[in-house]
């Protein structure tokens, strides 16, 4: 997922029109706090895996070093994207439903092409960032369904802000989730439980930055909330937290 100095701002407008003084202070003091102890993970998160994890997803996808912009930062890391890459060519998904876009994307739409069929709906909460992602694909010969979906309230009590997305298929085989960005709000991903129970038995959840403190806490909800998923962490440089409901 990548973030821009003028979505910053796009946030923060968010917040501002849609939660009181009190609301706004509280998030933030949250925010800093979480920054304060947290700031060693996410140093950490922001590494790319490495030369040889990079080649890795070469060989995998198949795609050219060309097409892959440099890793790590606010994008996937190697292998998160191997992962998503491996996932796809092992359990054939037919819908998938991704938010926050960029180099995951990429990699879930070639993922799709080399195993013949599937559909892939991916958000960005600006339309630049869906252009970006687009213009990406497009290099490649790949395509998606790649929509720009503003930034609301979170529902079901979850802090922060969420896509709106509109309506989306009844049934998710795969929910890969990357944004938004930790800086609204530590827990700010949790919200994508609301599409739970779309995920269809032997369906899967990623998320993404799940060695973060908040991510963590949002880890721990929903295994509390969604006894129906086995959850398990993988290791990587932001690691990864994979949930699968049971059949």
């Amino acid at each position: 997922m990548t973030i821009h100095p003028g979505g910053v701002v796009q946030i923060v407008d968010a917040l501002s029109r849609t939660q009181t003084i009190r609301s706004i202070v509280t998030q933030w003091a949250t925010i800093g706090l979480f920054g304060a102890v947290g700031w060693p993970w996410l140093l950490k998160s922001l590494g790319d895996g490495g030369a040889v994890a990079r080649q890795r997803l070469l060989e995998a996808t198949g795609l050219p070093d060309t097409a892959l912009p440099p890793l790590g930062g606010w994008r996937g890391d190697a292998g998160l994207l191997t992962l998503i890459a491996t996932h796809i060519a092992e359990a054939r998904p037919q819908v998938i439903v991704e938010f926050g876009g960029g180099t995951t994307t990429l990699i879930a739409a070639r993922a799709l092409t080399q195993a013949g069929s599937g559909r892939l709906i991916s958000f960005d909460s600006e339309e630049r960032f869906a252009d970006e992602t687009r213009r990406m694909l497009a290099e490649q010969g790949l395509e998606a369904e790649i929509r720009a979906a503003p930034l609301v309230p979170s529902p079901d009590g979850w802090p922060g802000l969420w896509y709106a997305h509109g309506p989306l298929p009844d049934a998710i085989d795969l929910l890969i989730v990357d944004g938004p960005p930790w800086f609204i709000h530590p827990q700010v991903r949790g919200a994508a439980a609301s599409l739970f129970d779309r995920i269809t038995p032997g369906g899967t959840v990623i998320l993404d930055d799940a060695a973060r403190p908040g991510e963590r806490l949002v880890a721990r909800r929903w295994r509390r909330e969604w006894p129906d998923f086995d959850f398990r962490f993988v290791a990587g440089p932001a690691g990864t937290l994979v949930g699968t409901r049971r059949r």
